[in-house]
């Protein structure tokens, strides 16, 4: 019987998280699926551990980046989903069971996100689907806060695509990972695109993984996150956005921008976030804007309450965390 989903892998120099990612995929309650690594042009044997270990592979001759790496894997696909899976994540032996699961809930659902934990803190959640706000802030649902919470499947306003699966065909109608992006931000574009052509994406919390996090950049925060990170937040905003809503959206935009910019002088990323901001600014007209359509009213109505509410969902879970922090003292 032909297996309905193919688990997409990008690799780019990730050699020593393929065997217990492999060992968690092997352990899979669901054995009827496909598995495609693509490679980025690794240089640290990761080619040559791919080929004796005989797994299907397709290996580019350099680093395309995120998008355009899990783009040639989707086209290759020949089953009606696909599971992008980081190499630095171990899956739990029901996860791709429970994904298959719950996108099959509906045919309105594009993506569905997986529970993920912290592999080094598992106490701790990484991810519980993607948000983003009237900030331009896009964030993890959960990030920090203990396991304990999270247990109830919800609407998200994007996968995260460390652990997700989307509808294949859909990526047809709403176009594919904008490789513009390089790396980041790149899922949360690709869920508001779902968005605006009326798709949900979901939270399951049954399909649960380990995830390292940062196994391919090395840190949280580093020079090259934080300038793509701040380009590819406004191609985000400018390519989603009609006109009417993009500057009745800009006084929180740009206070959103200037926030970030005192962070990551803080941090001491000053002037790779505004070098990133810059560059985002001049390639702007390079940008495929979404069509506007109007059928999409409502959806577009939707979306503008869910950066309200994702807003507000910020900030108590900032809160949270602040004091946790302060308890801890």
């Amino acid at each position: 019987m032909a297996g309905k989903v193919t688990v997409v892998i990008p690799n780019y120099n990730g050699l020593k998280f393929m065997e217990p990612c492999f060992a968690a995929l092997e352990a899979q309650s669901e054995k009827n699926f496909d598995v495609l690594v693509v490679d980025n042009g690794s240089t640290d044997g990761s080619v040559e551990w791919l080929k004796e270990s005989g797994i299907p592979s397709v290996f580019l001759p350099e680093n395309i980046g995120f998008p355009g790496a899990v783009n040639i894997g989707i086209k290759k696909a020949e089953t009606p989903y696909v599971i992008l899976l980081n190499n630095d994540t171990e899956p739990k032996p029901d996860y791709i069971r429970e994904m298959i699961r719950m996108i099959e809930r509906s045919p309105k659902i594009f993506s569905v996100s997986s529970r993920i934990i912290q592999l080094h803190h598992k106490e701790l959640m990484d991810d519980a689907g993607d948000m983003y706000s009237l900030l331009g802030w896009a964030f993890q649902r959960g990030v920090g806060q203990p396991v304990a919470g999270y247990k109830k499947p919800c609407r998200v306003f994007a996968a995260c695509a460390a652990a997700a699966i989307y509808r294949r065909e859909v990526f047809e109608e709403i176009g594919y990972f904008d490789e513009s992006h390089f790396a980041y931000l790149e899922d949360v574009d690709v869920g508001y695109r779902a968005r605006i052509y009326g798709y949900d994406n979901v939270y399951c919390p049954a399909a649960e993984l380990y995830h390292v996090g940062s196994g391919t950049s090395g840190s949280k925060y580093n020079s090259f996150k934080v300038k793509l990170a701040a380009r590819n937040n406004l191609y985000l905003n400018y390519k989603n956005m009609p006109l009417l809503q993009l500057l009745f959206n800009l006084p929180f935009l740009l206070l959103g921008t200037g926030i970030k910019y005192l962070f990551f002088k803080k941090m001491g990323f000053a002037a790779d976030y505004a070098e990133g901001f810059s560059e985002g600014i001049k390639t702007l007209g390079k940008c495929k804007k979404v069509p506007f359509r109007a059928e999409h009213i409502g959806n577009y109505l939707q979306i503008e309450w869910e950066l309200f509410t994702g807003t507000l969902l910020y900030v108590w879970e900032f809160l949270k965390r602040r004091l946790k922090k302060l308890t801890a003292i």
